[in-house]
């Protein structure tokens, strides 16, 4: 079992650039693939980003391709989120989780297993 704990969410500006980060307990997400998704109100939840255990694949959604880049820092047993040129529509709470098969990098929510609580992210203009 591994707890996933999300933060670096807030009020940001349009165009700017944010990074969350996703920090984990209980074990090392060396052997978990990690995935971000996001949910705005009255919307489902929605997937963003993707990668295997050793960030060998990774796995972007349209709207954030070119803009995104999820990484992991080992070290410090954290998996982040970057995203620049942020847009209105990037608006949403953003959530990290954790997937026991190590080898995949899954768009699909019920591929998941462990879920941190969200961080909110609100981008003005």
């Amino acid at each position: 079992q591994v707890q996933l704990v999300e933060s670096g969410g807030g009020l940001m500006q349009a165009g700017g650039s944010l990074r969350l980060s996703c920090a984990a307990s209980g074990r090392t997400l060396i052997n978990y693939s990690m995935g971000w998704f996001r949910q705005a109100p009255g919307k489902e939840r929605e997937f963003v980003a993707a990668s295997n255990s050793i960030s060998s694949v990774t796995t972007y959604t349209d709207s954030v391709k070119g803009r995104a880049t999820i990484s992991r820092d080992n070290a410090k047993n954290t998996v982040y989120l970057h995203m620049n040129s942020l847009k209105l529509e990037d608006t949403a709470v953003y959530y990290c989780a954790a997937n026991g098969e190590r080898s995949s990098a899954s768009t699909r929510e019920a591929e998941y297993d462990y879920w941190g609580q969200g961080t909110q992210v609100t981008v003005s203009s």
